[in-house]
């Protein structure tokens, strides 16, 4: 059966066959590129760590702003105590743009998430020209060999990845690739629907000691209390920011939230307590 993710792999594949004709282009502005803000220091912290992103549209949601300014936005995200940002750069399906990405790394200092389907080693050079400092790779989009790929390779490029899961098999999967962090998205890649209560354990299940985001799913300052008393680290949001008309406020009401707390079951072993 098509799915939604199928016709987005599609599309990025098409894409891809476009990016290999420049490829010696972008591995010289790759190697050119000075080097991006830290990633992992941005996620740490005794607060969770808000990850604010910038879209104009998802399968999903359909248009959510349609006529979002990426660099003003991304200022009001900084304004507001946003620690690092995602932008979204697939085209056809989510509105975005490597030129979205390159006007807020102009805009603002903080560290940038390059929020895309990854499928191929010549968008990662892309991704370090741009000026990314992480990539996201999505482990139901890739076979253990290309992941193996495309994360030596990032690490290489000096980008932080970003290793996205959905459940525990590809948790598995996810950390024999010694990410710097760990994305657990309550949104199924099939329905897109999502369920935040679904993530809790395998939030949990992540070892202590790799960085840990929640993805999809939150909309209010207590579902950021909520994943973090799981062991969340940090949060990435997009949809309900990038539709605000005040997202420094709305970042604003997202920060401050502690790391950690009670736990009302036990954790997996090895994973957060």
């Amino acid at each position: 059966m098509r799915t939604t993710l199928n016709s987005i792999l599609d599309a990025t594949r098409a894409r891809v066959t476009d990016l290999r004709t420049r490829r010696r282009v972008l591995e010289e502005a790759a190697a050119a590129a000075p080097a991006p803000p830290s990633w992992t220091e941005a996620l740490c912290g005794d607060d969770v760590a808000v990850i604010a992103e910038l879209k104009r549209r998802s399968p999903s949601a359909g248009a959510i702003a349609p006529e979002l300014d990426p660099a003003a936005h991304a200022k009001r995200y900084a304004a507001g105590g946003a620690r690092a940002l995602s932008v979204l750069t697939e085209g056809p399906h989510f509105g975005g743009s490597p030129d979205d990405l390159i006007a807020v790394r102009r805009a603002v200092p903080l560290p940038i998430l390059r929020k895309d389907f990854i499928v191929d080693p010549i968008q990662l050079y892309e991704t370090r020209a741009l000026g990314a400092s992480a990539v996201l790779l999505i482990v139901r989009a890739l076979d253990d060999a290309a992941l193996r790929e495309l994360a030596a390779l990032a690490l290489e490029l000096g980008l932080a990845r970003l290793v996205e899961v959905h459940d525990a098999g590809e948790l598995t999967r996810a950390l024999r690739l010694d990410p710097e962090a760990i994305g657990v998205n309550s949104r199924d890649l099939v329905t897109f629907r999502t369920d935040l209560s679904a993530i809790e354990p395998i939030v949990r299940a992540v070892p202590a000691d790799v960085l840990t985001v929640a993805e999809s799913g939150i909309t209010s300052r207590q579902d950021v209390e909520r994943v973090a008393r799981w062991g969340a680290d940090a949060i990435l949001v997009g949809t309900v920011l990038a539709r605000m008309t005040d997202p420094t406020a709305g970042v604003r009401e997202f920060t401050g939230v502690r790391r950690g707390g009670p736990n009302d079951v036990e954790a997996a072993p090895g994973g957060r307590s």
